[in-house]
């Protein structure tokens, strides 16, 4: 088989809302996509270069792109040739995981439809199966926003919240309190986006919120994991890992007190399913539950490219993002649009066309 048409491109899609958090405000996407072709069948893989995530922008995706491009079609034919080829260059995908992302990806969509077999089928993974159940996830947004939106997660039947802080102690108390009135039974976590320096501030903010959560996300600098087992430790609230999780070896820093960590898993921010697959493997090895994370403004490729993940590792993930589909895009360039319905729900009927080749999406650029 040889590649061809093999491009990747800048991806801009409007919000019909602006996503804010600590660390950025977003109105429309920021994401690469790339496609592939051979025998007249096309792959298709996206990614979010985040540069306050890896380091990685568009324009350092694209650079990636550029300096592999001619290697991957000279090398690269099969499912073993690509793993090879991702064996042999370790080093620079470790520096640009996003950006590996979504070559890897398009690589398994056109692999799966030159086989017409399922990408759960090319990668001997269960074929996708019963209900995917999504977070609803509240921005940092005023009170009269932030309770609109939290008004229609509850009509359509939410329980499990993840809420972001803005470090304004009367703003995220009254979103929290908003929160535990409007829905009964809920369940939600915090995220924090590496507000604070000290594990004291950590403790105090977080006490004075004067709720029940299960976790809070990234409360420290990147990297501070000293100071988040003391807040782990003292709160008794395991920490979620994103910034500072990036990759396999990190392991060594967590594997002594699984208790106090859960592990946040970005198809883009890991590098793509093999590595993702391989994190959530060990993870599931020594006792550290995994929420499978996404980036705001993902089109259907992302998610779909979760949702295999999700379905194999179901007794390690304990929550998914993510699905949101047109409610946040003003369009999607994807066939079936995927996004989570009643109960935040992505169900077979959802996704029954996902079995076809490949992916199962068709993709309209």
């Amino acid at each position: 088989m040889t590649l061809s048409n093999f491009k990747m491109e800048h991806l801009e899609i409007p919000f019909k809302m602006a996503f804010s958090h600590a660390s950025a405000t977003r109105i429309m996407t920021d994401s690469v996509l790339v496609s592939v072709s051979a025998n007249g069948n096309f792959g298709y893989g996206e990614s979010c270069p985040r540069a306050y995530v890896t380091n990685e922008t568009y324009e350092s995706a694209l650079a990636f792109f550029k300096k592999y491009r001619a290697s991957l079609l000279e090398s690269v034919s099969t499912l073993l040739t690509l793993k090879d080829w991702a064996n042999n260059n370790r080093d620079d995908i470790d520096l640009n995981p996003a950006a590996w992302c979504a070559i890897e990806l398009a690589l398994l969509d056109l692999f799966s439809k030159e086989q017409n077999c399922s990408v759960e089928n090319l990668l001997q993974l269960p074929e996708l199966a019963g209900d995917f159940s999504y977070t609803a996830v509240l921005g940092d947004s005023s009170i009269s926003s932030f309770t609109k939106l939290l008004r229609q997660y509850h009509s359509m039947g939410f329980r499990d919240y993840k809420l972001k802080l803005s470090g304004e102690l009367e703003h995220d108390k009254a979103k929290c309190d908003l929160v535990f009135k409007t829905i009964e039974k809920v369940r939600v976590r915090l995220d924090a986006n590496n507000l604070w320096t000290k594990a004291d501030e950590v403790i105090e903010y977080i006490k004075a919120l004067e709720h029940k959560f299960f976790a809070i996300e990234e409360p420290l600098t990147v990297g501070d994991y000293e100071g988040m087992t003391q807040v782990s430790n003292k709160l008794g609230l395991r920490i979620i890992l994103d910034e500072s999780f990036l990759r396999f070896q990190q392991f060594e820093i967590i594997k002594e007190t699984p208790s106090n960590w859960i592990v946040n898993i970005r198809i883009s921010k890991m590098g793509g399913l093999f590595r993702s697959i391989n994190i959530t493997e060990m993870a599931k090895s020594i006792g550290i539950e995994c929420i499978l994370g996404a980036q705001v403004g993902e089109t259907s490729i992302l998610t779909r490219s979760a949702i295999t993940l999700a379905n194999s590792y179901r007794d390690v993930i304990i929550a998914q993002e993510g699905g949101c589909g047109t409610y946040l895009l003003e369009h999607d360039i994807c066939e079936p649009v995927l996004m989570f319905g009643k109960d935040g729900l992505i169900s077979p009927n959802q996704t029954h066309s996902l079995l076809n080749s490949g992916f199962g999406l068709k993709v309209n650029i």
